[in-house]
């Protein structure tokens, strides 16, 4: 018999420990692992292994916790058994950053592979070809998927992706004597990195807000726009949900005044195998590998900002780039007019592979049927959320506008009404055994705000669970209000005040840190 998700939810209870920090199991003496001295034979041809280190050598042994493997492996597994993830719980709710699911196929039978995860960065370039090789098959992949002619997966995610793309803009233009152009231009919901890491980079960044289509008026637009103008960064459907349908026209405008447009796709979830920024006329983009290709997001890292260019900018990309010559795969360095490199070695090689084996697993069809999927069940999702008592579809713009992969929503009625808000929610939550859930990026322009974005992964069955979860929460809200001052109950903490964060007399992220608040060390 299956359960009505609307008016029975799962018996959760997390587990709990009263667990100690690692700093605080030190115990002198204790080891967790003893590592054996060289063997005879060994020692006689390359000595003890540390006499050649020489200069190298530390005059002393490093201070650590000195913790038996016993007690790490039981302090470790308490942990996380506090701690739900993907594959514990229904992982929607990060909007704009696509929570799906990762294949443990990627996992287990390639990046665990001792063929790839033993192979050294700095290997040479003829004893790692198939790490190059599938490097330069994922290069393909991208260049198609998105038009565009060239691409390098350096960054180590979205923003940093952005700012390489921000570095390549600033290059392009000195590269022909042009020094004022010193602006980039965004709007209020694309992604914040789309300012931050322009004005990171040196620019001045101008931001447009709204009207009531949710996105900027072109005349607006237009406006902005000068010989200053460096180039825009956008990203296309907007934080919202909200496509810009005529997204050509403002690409269209910037290049008018000479500037270069750089195409945001952390949403590209809704338009795989749809819309491309070729199409588009972007000169740039970026795509993050660890979101719409279901490499694991893995709590903020790690991650990849898969970057690409059109022909003119490829001599302005990070370097190395992976080439093959028609017999073997190269790494080429000789790009004078490079940016330079942007991360150490080659990216995070794990986050690519997964994402290629994603890509090949899905073919063009799959990655469309994705997309398909991802914009319908956000869409359901939205139906059975405007019934929940409480919640406003923020409509003070994009009135009549259709959401395409995820939605921006408000608790602002319920907060008016109750008192409670979308932090009161999000503590609630976790007793129902889901963890995940996503106000908005800072400074709220949306009062009392979520943002969810079920992407193609989670099932009707799913979709159903969680929006009758949200549905009692808001209930409890209004009828029982001791419930929700309390959440969360079944946690492993409950509510936690926050102001302890930024007390530097508690911090101790460092064994040293530790030692010397403890007044153990000076």
């Amino acid at each position: 018999m299956s359960r009505d998700r609307y008016t029975r939810f799962r018996k959760f209870h997390q587990a709990k420990w009263d667990e100690e920090i690692i700093f605080e199991l030190s115990v002198p003496g204790e080891r967790g692992v003893l590592v054996p001295k060289a063997e005879a034979a060994v020692a006689q041809e390359v000595g003890d292994g540390v006499s050649v280190l020489g200069a190298l050598k530390r005059n002393q042994a490093p201070g650590l916790p000195e913790v038996s493997q016993m007690r790490v492996n039981r302090h470790y597994l308490r942990l996380s058994q506090e701690t739900m993830g993907t594959d514990v719980n229904i992982d929607i709710s990060q909007g704009t950053c696509t929570m799906k699911y990762s294949p443990k196929v990627q996992e287990h039978m390639a990046a665990r592979h001792p063929g790839i995860a033993e192979v050294h960065p700095l290997q040479d370039a003829e004893t790692m070809q198939g790490v190059l090789e599938i490097i330069y098959k994922t290069e393909q992949l991208m260049k198609e998927i998105s038009g565009l002619d060239y691409f390098s997966f350096q960054p180590g995610g979205g923003a940093h992706g952005v700012y390489t793309n921000a570095s390549v803009i600033r290059a392009y233009h000195q590269s022909r004597g042009d020094y004022k152009r010193d602006e980039i231009i965004t709007t209020m919901f694309s992604h914040p990195c789309d300012a931050a890491t322009p004005n990171t980079a040196g620019f001045k960044v101008i931001t447009l807000m709204p009207d009531e289509n949710g996105f900027p008026p072109l005349d607006a637009f237009k406006a902005a726009l000068s010989e200053r103008t460096a180039g825009i960064m956008i990203t296309n459907p907007e934080d919202t949900g909200i496509y810009n349908p005529r997204i050509r026209e403002y690409v269209d405008a910037a290049h008018a005044v000479g500037a270069l447009c750089s195409y945001d796709q952390a949403n590209a979830n809704a338009f795989l195998g749809i819309a491309r920024a070729k199409e588009a006329g972007f000169d740039m983009c970026h795509f993050n590998m660890h979101k719409t290709f279901s490499a694991p997001h893995g709590c903020m890292g790690p991650a990849t900002g898969a970057v690409g260019y059109k022909e003119f900018l490829s001599p302005f990309m990070p370097v190395p780039r992976v080439e093959f010559d028609g017999s073997k795969y190269v790494l080429n360095y000789n790009c004078p007019q490079s940016i330079g490199k942007t991360r150490s070695f080659l990216g995070n090689f794990g986050v690519i592979l997964k994402s290629y084996m994603w890509i090949m697993q899905h073919g063009a069809e799959g990655l469309k049927e994705a997309a398909i999927c991802s914009v319908l069940n956000n869409n359901y999702m939205m139906k059975k959320l405007k019934d929940t008592k409480g919640v406003v579809m923020y409509y003070d713009f994009g009135v009549g506008k259709n959401r395409l992969e995820q939605v921006r929503w408000s608790w602002e009625k319920l907060q008016q009404d109750t008192g409670f808000g979308t932090g009161d929610v999000n503590q609630r939550l976790s007793d129902f055994g889901i963890q995940h859930y996503w106000t908005s990026h800072h400074p709220w322009v949306v009062p009392e705000p979520f943002t969810l974005e079920p992407c193609e992964s989670y099932s009707k069955d799913d979709l159903d669970e969680y929006c009758g979860v949200l549905a009692e929460i808001s209930r409890e809200c209004y009828e029982e209000p001791e419930v929700i001052k309390g959440a969360p109950h079944n946690g492993p903490t409950h509510r936690v005040k926050h102001p302890e964060i930024n007390d530097e007399e508690l911090i101790a992220v460092t064994w040293r840190q530790y030692l010397r608040k403890k007044g153990l060390k000076k």
